[in-house]
């Protein structure tokens, strides 16, 4: 069935009406509020898991089963709200990572969507009364095929999708900062690639592999070029923080807003990655080599160099979520200075529908 003339997507045994995802984006800025209201506009609603547990008292002391318990409660509140598809957003670089995905398949999150490494080992915390799909993010066509042929060979299972995102997405990036503006690595490079890569994994197996598009997709008339070039659906997260339902503060919202295209910069993570952000005095002070002294309570991220970090990313990102801007700074895709006022959800979808069919 067509839903205003997007065609649904379907992932396993699951049908989704809206072919869009709401990619996940941590810390806190996409949690139940945001997940369930794009779930019940008929698309995937996303949980972010990297520093779920934040505003539990005992983060600091217990990191791991407060993030645990957070992740439980997240999962249970946006079930209540929705009856829609919900995934959580798992990367591979956390410390935790063995624990998020156990909790979240206990509380039979319907699809686990990871990335910021290669989710090689993902398949064993499945068993034979899981329902929970898997879905890895990947870069390239050769990370696409490494994971479905590690998965087939080891686990005797396939990816239930893949999400290739490309290098005009926020957050941290799975490319060399010079690889950014290579139009060899376009996401209109990259779609294509990745279908062929996982082709003759479907053929062997005779299960489809629908591949999802993310990483600036920000219009109805992006869905359409992308849908054109192949892909099963898209991802979209920026195009989300401007919204009522958005989990994060009116102050984070508000950076978008008054964002203009020059203030949208690469930065060099902590943890040995570019990324993208907004442009803040945070982010200039830490470029003039100012630094922000922090004690690491946890090492939340495997590739953190967080002994000679000039500051600690997940601080700044939740001090940014809660508004404390002057400590921290917002990550944003390529297309977030396009923002210009705080809408529902139900607003986006509906213009994206509306951009989708005028774009024909």
């Amino acid at each position: 069935m067509d839903f205003d003339g997007l065609k649904n997507v379907k992932i396993g045994d699951l049908t989704i009406r809206l072919p869009i995802i709401q990619g996940g984006m941590g810390i806190g800025i996409s949690l139940s509020g945001l997940a369930s209201a794009v779930a019940n506009e008929g698309g995937v609603g996303v949980i972010a898991t990297a520093g779920i547990g934040m505003n539990e008292p005992d983060y600091a002391k217990n990191f791991l089963e407060a993030n645990m318990r957070a992740l439980r409660k997240e999962i249970r509140k946006a079930r209540e709200l929705t009856k829609g598809v919900l995934g959580v957003n798992i990367m591979v670089a956390l410390t935790n990572f063995a624990d998020l995905v156990r909790t979240a398949i206990e509380e039979r999150i319907d699809i686990i969507f990871s990335g910021a490494g290669l989710p090689l080992n993902l398949p064993q915390f499945l068993s034979d009364a899981v329902k929970t799909k898997l879905v890895p993010i990947v870069s390239s066509a050769r990370a696409a095929a490494i994971i479905a042929k590690k998965w087939s060979e080891k686990y005797h299972y396939l990816p239930d999708a893949l999400v290739v995102e490309g290098p005009k997405a926020g957050g941290h990036l799975g490319f060399k900062a010079e690889d950014l503006i290579d139009p060899e690595y376009s996401l209109e490079k990259l779609v294509p690639a990745v279908i062929q890569a996982v082709k003759p994994f479907e053929e062997k197996h005779r299960k489809p592999i629908p591949v999802i598009a993310g990483g600036g997709v920000y219009t109805g008339a992006d869905i359409r070029k992308f849908l054109q070039l192949g892909s099963s659906g898209v991802q979209m997260a920026t195009r989300f923080v401007t919204t009522h339902e958005c989990d994060a503060s009116l102050e984070f919202k508000e950076t978008y807003l008054a964002a203009k295209k020059e203030d949208i910069v690469i930065i060099k993570s902590p943890v040995g990655m570019p990324g993208r952000a907004i442009r803040n005095t945070f982010l200039e002070e830490v470029s003039e080599g100012k630094r922000k002294p922090f004690v690491c309570p946890y090492h939340c991220l495997k590739t953190c160099d967080y002994k000679n970090t000039p500051y600690c990313i997940s601080f700044a990102l939740a001090n940014a979520k809660k508004g404390n801007l002057s400590h921290g700074f917002a990550f944003a895709g390529e297309n977030a200075y396009r923002a210009d006022r705080i809408v529902s959800v139900k607003q986006v979808v509906e213009s994206l529908k509306e951009e989708y069919k005028n774009a024909s």
